[in-house]
């Protein structure tokens, strides 16, 4: 097959920017456009000025301010009439640098799981409903390689074991507010089909000190995840160790729970958190 003759580069190339010109949403462009005009020197800002600034109708920048009011993005001042940028957008800088400070501390004790292990090994926090995975180490062994979860995949809280261990902090009034719907979407037979049951879990799991799966959301995928905790002693994120069978045997449960306990406590030892006697992860920590 002929190639495409090289001189008509250039006008594919143009074609292309002027093509990808036409997916920009404007709604969504404007509104990143007037979180970006806030600053340390301009954090309040009027709809007028905005307005001016923009070059876009009043009316139009009102709807935008209203959406981001809405979602968080922003908050109205204390005149009312100018806005500021609101808790979301903090939210998401720090969750960012959390996550940072805590991949740079794991990965090494992810890889060091995994070498102890045999296993590919998991670092994961919660993003309201959400667990979402930051960093892997993946397994070195052929026979399990093809069990891949890749970093900023998302799973249900409530339905994994994971969303369990990251939950551990929240009380019942809090897990209410996180999911208001009478009844929880099911998955497998094992997803707790209401809050309260969820509760449940979670409290069994707080108390255990660690959370075991057997294939509970997905066939053939067991899993092993403890909690790792700050300064504060607050749950920041889940250490987890994936295992690509339906089952655990008695004989390799102890030392796998043991390791993941211990690596767990080595990243919040990391995180300046220092452990109580009646921790119970510490607890199992020292088993094996």
């Amino acid at each position: 097959m002929a190639r495409a003759p090289i001189s008509g580069t250039a006008e594919s190339d143009s074609d292309d920017s002027a093509g990808s010109q036409s997916y920009l949403v404007p709604g969504l462009e404007r509104g990143l456009r007037i979180l970006a005009e806030f600053s340390s020197h301009e954090p309040v800002l009027g709809a007028p000025e905005l307005s001016r600034r923009m070059g876009i109708p009043r009316t139009t920048t009102f709807r935008l301010l209203q959406t981001l009011e809405s979602l968080g993005f922003l908050e109205r001042a204390a005149d009312e009439r100018s806005y500021r940028l609101g808790v979301a957008v903090l939210r998401l800088g720090f969750e960012y640098l959390s996550s940072l400070e805590l991949t740079d501390f794991g990965q090494p004790i992810l890889e060091r799981l995994r070498d102890d292990t045999g296993f590919s090994s998991h670092l994961l926090i919660r993003d309201e409903r959400d667990v979402v995975f930051v960093a892997r180490a993946q397994t070195r062994d052929p026979m399990f390689s093809s069990v891949k979860v890749h970093v900023g995949t998302r799973l249900p809280a409530h339905a994994t074991v994971h969303g369990q261990v990251l939950m551990g902090d929240l009380s019942l009034a809090d897990l209410r507010r996180l999911f208001p719907e009478r009844e929880l979407e099911r998955f497998t037979e094992r997803t707790p089909a209401t809050v309260d049951e969820l509760y449940q879990r979670i409290k069994a799991t707080a108390a255990q000190g660690y959370a075991l799966s057997e294939a509970s959301f997905e066939r053939g995928i067991s899993a092993i995840s403890a909690p790792v905790r700050d300064h504060t002693g607050r749950i920041v994120a889940a250490l987890t160790v994936t295992v690509p069978r339906s089952d655990i045997g008695d004989a390799e449960r102890t030392p796998l729970v043991a390791r993941a306990c211990q690596a767990a406590l080595d990243l919040s030892a990391r995180l300046n958190y220092r452990p109580n006697v009646g921790d119970p992860t510490l607890s199992y920590a020292r088993v094996g």
